[in-house]
């Protein structure tokens, strides 16, 4: 990976700065890991290892840390090369059998891959459970409405501003691992769901891509995506290429429908730092600012919008008796206009096909 010279040279500069802990950005294989330690005794961390531990300092719910915890084993079970003397060491065989026995390398191993299988069933029991979390939304049902985005765009805070929930929102890389959901009303009455995600990188290790996928499948149920983007950053164009790069990823192995992109809003968030949101117009995004508020009731009209463009419109009489179905009607429901008689409330509504079924079965 480096000549010979250009290692000698970083380890004058490391032992004249006292440096104890080096970070390389890129992918280090274990024998490139180790040669690099021995050549400029200090400690080497590649760009996957930094990745995962500021993924472990970062993860709070049961799921999050076992996902975690899968990622490093598969990490580290690449690590298990001749790096090390004592994996050399031999176990002796059992009784009369005889031979050499395992060698340390080899328990090693075989322990690591016992504790990856047991942490996938409990991913898969996690799994399930999410699923039956989505059937119980889906018979309610409230559409969701999930947050995506490039690491630190911007999420959290998004979210906190249109739920007045109190997130963990940091100027940090990966705030949330966890997925959060809230409740909203929109201004047409309509409820949602609001889900947010963890925050995509570039280069994402291979094995955070396939621990996290329980994660990212709010992503894949959610009605309408909010593609967050930090305009301000002077890599943003880059960004927005990284993620969408994940989500076609996602389409193309069947994980999320290939029609994401028609469900999409882009949300120009930090407008504050460009001067405000008039002074940022990208075609048919929105401009935000989490941060002030600026913006957030265009959005919310943007997202109303594109709920109602995936429902129907029909007309109803409802016994002014049945109450329960008339505030059924408003909760699942847009009342887009209402007439009252002796008898009958007449509504024209709009709802989601799912929910025209249920209402005209009820």
């Amino acid at each position: 990976m480096l000549g010979k010279g250009q290692v000698e040279r970083v380890r004058a500069d490391l032992r004249a700065h006292e440096v104890g802990v080096v970070v390389v950005d890129a992918a280090l294989t274990p024998v490139q890991q180790r040669n690099l330690e021995t050549a400029w005794g200090a400690k080497v961390i590649d760009r996957t290892g930094l990745i995962l531990d500021i993924f472990g300092a970062r993860a709070r719910t049961r799921e999050g840390s076992l996902q975690v915890e899968l990622a490093h084993l598969e990490y580290q079970r690449s690590r298990l090369v001749r790096s090390w003397t004592h994996l050399e060491r031999q176990r002796g065989g059992f009784g009369f059998l005889g031979g050499p026995g395992e060698t340390q390398i080899e328990a090693d191993r075989r322990l690591i891959g016992d504790r990856i299988t047991r942490l996938r069933l409990e991913l898969e029991d996690v799994r399930r459970t999410r699923g039956l979390h989505r059937g119980a939304r889906k018979r309610v049902p409230y559409p969701v409405v999930a947050l995506v985005g490039y690491t630190n765009a911007g999420k959290s805070t998004l979210f906190n501003a249109l739920t007045g929930a109190a997130v963990m929102a940091e100027d940090q890389l990966f705030a949330t691992l966890d997925p959060t959901m809230r409740g909203i009303v929109l201004p047409s009455g309509r409820h949602i769901i609001l889900s947010d995600t963890v925050g995509f990188i570039s280069e994402l290790p291979t094995e955070l891509v396939a621990a996290f996928r329980a994660t990212l499948e709010e992503v894949a149920e959610a009605d309408v995506l909010l593609h967050v983007r930090d305009v301000a950053h002077p890599d943003a164009a880059a960004q927005t290429a990284d993620v969408r790069a994940v989500l076609n990823r996602m389409a193309k192995d069947g994980t999320l429908d290939e029609t994401w992109q028609d469900r999409t809003v882009e949300v120009l968030n930090k407008a504050d730092l460009l001067g405000g949101v008039a002074a940022v117009v990208q075609g048919d995004a929105v401009a935000v600012s989490a941060l002030t508020g600026e913006g957030l009731d265009r959005l919310r009209d943007v997202i109303d919008g594109r709920l109602g463009a995936q429902m129907e419109v029909l007309d109803v009489d409802i016994s002014v008796a049945d109450g329960a179905k008339l505030a059924w009607a408003y909760r699942h429901g847009e009342v887009l206009e209402r007439a009252d008689d002796e008898t009958h409330v007449h509504l024209r509504l709009r709802l989601s096909a799912a929910d025209r079924a249920r209402f005209m079965q009820g």
